[in-house]
C-alpha cells in the first residue's frame, strides 16, 4: 500500500541520485549539483513542520520500496495555499504512483492543514505529469509562456 512518510537519513542515496540528475533540472529550480554533505544537512535540518520550514518533502513508499518524493513548497499560511512538486523514480513510472501520491498529499493538505488551494506548474511537454493533475480534478489556469528556456508551462490549480 502506497504511503507518504517523512524524510529519513537513509533516504540520502535516493536524494543524491535524483537531485543530481541534470535531465530533471529544467523542470525544477535546480541549477547545480548537490553534494552528499548538502543533502545530509538538509535532511538533518528539516523538521517536517511546514509552518516552521515553509516547505515539506515526503517520501513516496510502497511495501518498503522508495518510489519517489512529493513536496509542498511556496507555502502561504495566510492565504492557505501551496505548490506541489513531485519526482517519481524511473522504476515506478507508469504505474499510477504519481496519481496516488497526489491524492494522499491532497488528503493531508486539504484535510489536516486546511489549505484551500494546491497548484502545480508543469512543463507543457510533460504530458504524463499534466495528465495526473487533470485526472485529480486540477484545472488548467494559464499558460506561462517561455517559463523555462526549454518550454512553456501550464499552471494547474485545485481549490476546495
Amino acid at each position: 500500500m502506497l504511503r507518504l512518510r517523512k524524510i529519513e537519513p537513509t533516504d540520502l542515496p535516493y536524494l543524491y541520485q535524483w537531485e543530481n540528475d541534470a535531465r530533471m533540472w529544467a523542470d525544477s529550480d535546480t541549477h547545480n549539483p548537490l553534494s552528499q554533505a548538502d543533502l545530509r544537512e538538509y535532511i538533518a535540518s528539516t523538521t517536517g513542520d511546514i509552518y516552521r520550514d515553509g516547505q515539506l518533502r515526503l517520501m513516496i513508499e510502497d511495501e518498503g520500496v522508495t518510489m519517489g518524493c512529493i513536496d509542498l513548497f511556496d507555502f502561504d499560511a495566510r492565504n492557505r495555499k501551496a505548490a506541489i512538486g513531485m519526482y517519481i523514480a524511473p522504476h515506478a513510472r507508469g504505474k499510477g504512483v504519481g496519481k496516488q501520491a497526489v491524492k494522499l498529499l491532497e488528503e493531508y493538505a486539504f484535510g489536516y492543514l486546511k489549505l484551500r488551494m494546491l497548484y502545480a506548474i508543469i512543463a507543457v511537454k510533460n504530458v504524463a505529469c499534466s495528465s495526473i493533475y487533470e485526472k485529480e480534478g486540477y484545472q488548467p489556469s494559464s499558460v506561462l509562456r517561455a517559463w523555462t528556456l526549454e518550454d512553456d508551462a501550464m499552471l494547474w490549480q485545485k481549490m476546495v
